[in-house]
């Protein structure tokens, strides 16, 4: 029978509900438990599909092709019991989606439908089909409370409290425990406001995790016991770390998971955290470092890409490197040249949408071409080194992806429908519209060739990775693209171009598919690994193992 810890926010937005529900989730499955894990999300889009990255950062893509909010990849990289799914992530507005379709239908028999309790219900239904079978299910209420759109949330949470009972529900509370500089003051007020509003609308946390930048002294954890009416040892200091992996160990020391479990009942072995211990020691003793180029159009938040980032420093931690990344904004190439590309180790070009920046993007697969630099793309990335073979080695002239030229005389990218018929819809589109149409999403398997550097890297020749894109290479252009150097390294069931590579190059490997939505710092991820590797080993002057024939 699954128990349920409800984990809300306080005073301000971005504390890091994510990391600390991931934490947690984390140190009970290091005491033998299952877990699964759900995102509760206030706004009223239906997902995160459409939304523009610079406003809500990445779109995370589960196995099953479902796109959820990024925390889910927080949930994943932590827990590994804590897989995914179309059942992990609600949106109000996929419960309200829900709720009208169940009335058009006639399913509520004419009644009058309202938030509570139909709303409330469809909340609770949603969170009984994402725990599934796990020992513990941890739900995150994203926003903050005192927002008027987490309300129906909160309500269904509190109801949810009052049927399961206290010995199979916890409430965890994190808030802002914020510092005066001018006045060397910490201030617990925020803290006392912010339970007293939770509790105004029926829940009274057992917990709660302060943010703060260093550790809480003993003193204010007394006075915010007192005034909040929680338990002094059930006030957990999360202080700001230098290394998001030491959160475990942090927490597990203040026994937050001994407060869970024994509210709970469970009488389970002690943690075992040396796989998070080993991580932090990696991160903080390397044997060496690499400077890596990541070339995009969503610098401006790193959100964007937080798949993407931490999937490169777990290629760091398993190879005991410091992996320092410098983010550039692909217009800057096209601006001013590649010139910010040099004294760079390696460079990644990642996924997606809209042309904005594209030549620049080209010319960075260019620079990293020519002048031997390690080269890693990752969807749009794997793309932009087609066209970018086709106009240089093929000598394609104005190859393009139909995607941002419709007129391309070599549509080296298109969609599936434009191999066959150039004169499909081809008029210009919105970011948020293309990324709304039909695409590939999830894990799909890939068959790579024996022998080449794809797997090598993998170590096999038939992998399942996670996809989330419309165009493919257009397989018309393939035997050109291959007498000009490019090897076809990975192909899908259905014979699309699932990874390319160039062999006479110290690593150059580009892949349609989303790796990085699959890498945890314990277990690292192949590519990732293999691309650390190499760059460090050419860094060094030495051809990486992986490259060699």
């Amino acid at each position: 029978m699954t128990s349920y810890v409800f984990i809300t926010g306080g005073v301000v937005s971005s504390l890091g509900k994510g990391i600390t529900s991931a934490c947690l989730g984390a140190i009970l499955e290091a005491r033998g438990l299952t877990i699964s894990m759900i995102k509760l999300d206030p706004y009223i889009n239906v997902d995160p599909g459409t939304m523009s990255p610079f406003q809500h950062g990445e779109v995370f893509v589960t196995e099953d092709g479902t796109e959820t909010d990024l925390d889910l990849g927080h949930y994943e990289r932590f827990v590994r019991t804590a897989k995914g799914g179309r059942h992990s992530n609600y949106t109000t507005g996929r419960i309200y989606e829900s709720v009208i379709a169940k009335e058009r239908r006639g399913d509520y028999l004419g009644a009058t439908v309202q938030v509570i309790p139909h709303i409330t219900d469809e909340i609770k239904e949603g969170v009984q089909k994402g725990a599934g079978d796990a020992d513990i299910c941890l739900v995150e209420i994203g926003g903050t409370v005192g927002d008027i759109e987490s309300l129906p949330f909160l309500e269904a949470i509190r109801q949810m409290g009052i049927e399961l009972g206290h010995d199979r529900v916890v409430y965890v509370h994190l808030t802002l425990v914020p510092h005066l500089s001018t006045s060397s003051e910490i201030k617990t007020k925020p803290t006392q406001h912010s339970v007293k509003e939770l509790r105004s609308i029926g829940i009274q946390p057992d917990i709660l995790v302060c943010r703060s930048e260093k550790p809480l002294p003993a003193e204010e954890r007394r006075k915010i016991a007192l005034f909040t009416n929680v338990q002094e040892k059930a006030v957990i200091s999360a202080w700001d770390a230098n290394d998001i992996y030491e959160i475990p160990s942090m927490m597990h020391e203040q026994g937050l998971d001994e407060i869970v479990t024994r509210q709970l009942g469970l009488d389970l072995p002690a943690a075992d955290l040396h796989e998070w211990q080993a991580i932090v020691d990696a991160n903080q003793n390397p044997t060496g470092e690499v400077n890596i180029a990541m070339v995009g159009k969503y610098m401006g938040l790193k959100d964007s890409y937080i798949s993407l980032i931490e999937a490169l420093q777990h290629g760091g931690i398993h190879n005991r490197t410091r992996v320092n990344i410098s983010y550039i904004e692909s217009r800057e190439i096209e601006e001013r040249g590649a010139d910010c590309l040099k004294g760079m180790d390696g460079i990644v070009v990642p996924g997606g949408f809209g042309d904005r920046g594209i030549e620049g993007k080209i010319e960075a697969v260019r620079f990293a071409r020519e002048n031997g630099v390690p080269y890693l793309g990752i969807c749009l990335g794997m793309q932009v080194a087609v066209i970018e073979a086709a106009r240089n080695l093929a000598g394609l002239d104005g190859a393009m992806s139909t995607e941002f030229d419709s007129a391309t005389p070599h549509p080296v990218v298109a969609l599936i429908t434009e191999w066959r018929d150039r004169t499909g819809d081809t008029e210009e589109r919105s970011e948020a519209s293309e990324m709304g149409g039909t695409m590939r999403l999830g894990a799909q398997a890939v068959t790579l060739q024996e022998g080449s550097l794809a797997a090598r890297s993998y170590g096999s020749t038939r992998i399942r990775e996670r996809h989330r894109h419309r165009y493919e290479v257009n397989n018309n252009y393939r035997e050109q693209l291959s007498a000009a150097g490019v090897k076809f390294s990975g192909l899908s069931v259905d014979d699309l171009v699932e990874m390319i590579e160039i062999p006479d190059h110290p690593f150059f490997l580009a892949s349609q598919f989303h790796p990085e939505f699959t890498s945890n710092p314990r277990d690292g991820h192949p590519l990732f690994k293999s691309f650390i590797h190499a760059v460090r080993k050419h860094n060094e002057g030495e051809l990486p193992e992986v490259a060699q024939a």
